[in-house]
């Protein structure tokens, strides 16, 4: 009989393989599109509503691509709908959401150190501050910002940013990038939702009833396409700046991410006008590298680990409290720190990491009953770690890893 703890890391694997499937999808279409529009060619014999049309070749065969300027003449027999990757990929990630920092919020969404929040309260705040960015940005849009794009992006940019200090104010640095990921995430759904998708119906049901489609249908849709085209690239960079808690255990995580947006928008505007016709402006390169350099300098002036000290001294929570009470805790505590705390540390020792890897630390008692499941999973249940080249556990060593883990779930 498998127990709960590895069916929910089962669970945990086949989301997460769910959510970057449909994120590819989405990533891809998104992409080409935007490429696809800005590289169209005015069509030679001016057909009657075609305002572009580019030959392309891929995998062997030719295609004559044509984009009408509001929309054809009459519907067609058969029309493909890009919206299911979007809206599969919020879903999965929402389930993702749940599973890690809602359902392990104790572990992986409070920080006792900034508020003392119970995890019903926590899990509310992480809910209710997704819709936050949504209704705001969508207001700034129908508002005249609207035919003032640049204006409109810079005042998202202070959303976000807002939105990323007011995270750090509570939640754990881990927890303060991935959502402000999803916050961002959130908005580029809905912008398929309540605005790309219905705005096409509008114009097909214009098309079926034979009235001529208002083309500023078509116009509110690409300019919310064209958002989402720049915030897709910090977007995946929040979502797996979990493995890099030189990005997430910082004092200015929120800065940092807030540079990584910025980047994201030097990089596109180089494809973009690349695809367009419009030149290489090489600048973004550099622009890039300063922003990336900025990022990698302000990781080192804000660390937000706890010292051992403060560590040791803070109460612990219900918890740590129950696997610190289990039989074979002291055991497994002495094992874990003789050998796990040379690179799982406020200050590595090992030579080549600057950074504990994951943000995990393994040098106090507290920290061992914090990480109690990534314990057992990966150096109980299987032997990921230690690394063989750094450390040795014994097969009985691990045995009393998997002992006291399940006489503390009971």
């Amino acid at each position: 009989m498998l127990e709960t703890t590895v069916l929910m890391e089962w669970l945990e694997f086949a989301v997460r393989w769910l959510h970057l499937v449909t994120a590819i999808a989405w990533i891809g279409s998104s992409f080409y599109f935007i490429a696809l529009d800005l590289g169209l060619h005015a069509p030679d014999d001016r057909r009657q509503g075609v305002s572009g049309e580019a030959w392309q070749v891929h995998g062997g065969g030719f295609y004559f691509i044509q984009k009408y300027m509001v929309s054809p003449a009459r519907m067609p027999a058969e029309l493909t709908w890009f919206k299911w990757e979007s809206y599969a990929t919020w879903i999965s990630g929402a389930a993702m959401l749940i599973l890690v920092y809602w359902l392990g919020s104790e572990l992986y969404l409070i920080d006792p150190s900034k508020a003392e929040l119970e995890p019903w309260a926590a899990v509310l705040i992480s809910g209710a501050s997704l819709t936050i960015g949504w209704l705001v940005y969508d207001r700034l849009c129908k508002s005249g910002l609207a035919e003032r794009p640049t204006a409109l992006m810079l005042l998202l940019f202070g959303l976000l940013l807002a939105m990323g200090w007011g995270y750090n104010q509570i939640f754990t640095g881990r927890a303060v990038l991935l959502h402000l990921g999803a916050f961002t995430a959130t908005i580029m759904t809905a912008n398929v939702f309540f605005i790309i998708i219905p705005n096409q119906k509008i114009v097909m049901a214009d098309l079926i009833a034979g009235r001529a489609p208002d083309p500023k249908y078509g116009k509110i849709a690409k300019l919310r396409s064209t958002h989402n085209n720049y915030l897709t690239l910090p977007v995946v960079f929040l979502m797996l700046s979990s493995h890099y808690p030189l990005a997430f255990a910082s004092h200015y995580n929120w800065v940092i991410a807030g540079l990584v947006f910025l980047m994201g928008v030097t990089i596109r505007h180089f494809f973009n006008s690349h695809h367009a016709r419009k030149g290489m402006p090489w600048w973004t390169w550099g622009a890039t590298a300063l922003l990336f350099l900025a990022a990698v300098w302000l990781s080192t002036k804000g660390q937000d680990y706890q010292s051992v000290e403060a560590a040791e001294a803070r109460a612990l929570t219900p918890y740590e409290q129950r696997f610190a009470a289990a039989d074979g805790f002291d055991d497994v505590a002495a094992l874990v720190m003789g050998n796990c705390s040379m690179c799982h540390a406020r200050a590595p020792v090992w030579e080549g990491i600057g950074t504990a890897p994951k943000g995990v630390l393994l040098e106090t008692e507290d920290d061992v009953a914090a990480h109690a499941k990534r314990i057992f999973l990966q150096a109980g249940l299987t032997n990921a770690m230690p690394p063989p080249s750094a450390s040795y556990l014994e097969p009985q060593d691990r045995a009393r890893i998997v002992a006291w883990f399940r006489a503390a779930k009971g």
